[in-house]
């Protein structure tokens, strides 16, 4: 993990861009492993750690409906997580992850495992479903892992 996050920090520097992140599964885990890098100040402003709904709608902006209507773990919310961390950070790309660690925690057609990511690039925002499997360490890394993924995706890396 600590070569994929040295290789997602030499990215972004190299391109000049910024990162931020909303965590909720992952409790920062993805920004512990970014900070990990030396020079990693260079390209991360920060994260939001929005563990409760109450942080994802005061802090995010995540709207009171879209929770309402399709959860928490949603690519709507995941969406709305990385445009509000977008926002409040004033990065050129934020990525969020809202799901299920478990062991348990699961909802009707979310399994334990189900993790959604945002990803706000520029104007664009989409988001990512995953089914991970393995116990709560493993689901919570396998995030930390696809979302320095995405990221190297994005940029081309």
């Amino acid at each position: 993990m600590n070569e994929l996050a040295a290789k997602t920090v030499n990215a972004l520097r190299d391109k000049g861009l910024t990162v931020s992140f909303a965590e909720s599964l992952t409790g920062g885990l993805i920004s512990s492993t970014i900070v990990g890098v030396p020079g990693a100040s260079n390209v991360f402003k920060g994260s939001i750690v929005s563990y409760t709904n109450s942080v994802k709608i005061d802090v995010l902006g995540v709207k009171p409906e879209i929770i309402n209507a399709h959860t928490e773990v949603s690519a709507q919310c995941a969406e709305e997580m990385a445009r509000g961390a977008m926002r409040v950070m004033d990065t050129d790309i934020a990525l969020s992850v809202t799901g299920i660690a478990g062991p348990a925690g699961d909802l009707p057609g979310k399994p334990v495992g189900t993790v959604f990511m945002g990803i706000a690039y520029g104007d664009e925002v989409t988001s990512k479903r995953f089914a991970f499997e393995g116990d709560r360490l493993a689901i919570r890394e396998l995030t930390c892992k696809a979302c320095l993924e995405t990221i190297l995706e994005l940029l081309g890396a």
